[in-house]
């Protein structure tokens, strides 16, 4: 069987870049079992409550649903558990000196297979206001309002 080439994506946490500001993103490898591998194949996971954490000097990605597989026997997984993030050291010392400041997450982003292996998009991110979420809600639709009004003009000359 051919080894599988470029990015599938599985799951991606799009409330992410509405809640935070993203400052800086990192791909990690994740350590998980059979069951969970066949799982995400099938297309299955949910990034919605999913965040990183230390654990001694280790990063662990927490609250990330993968659900049972369904052909799965006693050794399935339970979906809600802990599982390992794989990054290389200094990575993982980047990543803790960003997220010891205050107001800062780790967060993940997208859930993709990449080259026949699973990845996870994990990025260091500060919690937006509420006004800072309306503001950026209002500027997408005066953009999207800009856009409609250059177009129309464009329409009508013709």
């Amino acid at each position: 069987m051919a080894k599988e080439q470029g990015r599938k994506v599985v799951a991606s946490n799009r409330k992410a870049r509405h809640d935070y500001i993203i400052e800086d993103t990192y791909e990690a490898g994740i350590a998980l079992m059979g069951t969970e591998v066949k799982s995400l194949r099938m297309g299955r996971a949910s990034l919605i409550d999913g965040y990183a954490a230390w654990r001694g000097n280790e990063l662990w990605l927490e609250g990330v649903h993968i659900p049972e597989y369904i052909q799965g026997t006693w050794t399935n997984h339970t979906p809600r558990r802990r599982r390992k993030l794989l990054l290389h050291r200094s990575e993982l010392a980047k990543i803790e000196r960003k997220s010891s400041e205050s107001g800062h997450t780790i967060v993940p982003l997208q859930l993709y297979f990449k080259d026949g292996l699973a990845k996870v998009e994990i990025a260091v991110a500060k919690g937006k206001r509420q006004y800072d979420k309306r503001h950026a809600l209002r500027e997408r639709q005066d953009n999207r309002e800009a856009q409609r009004a250059l177009s129309s003009k464009g329409r009508a000359q013709a």
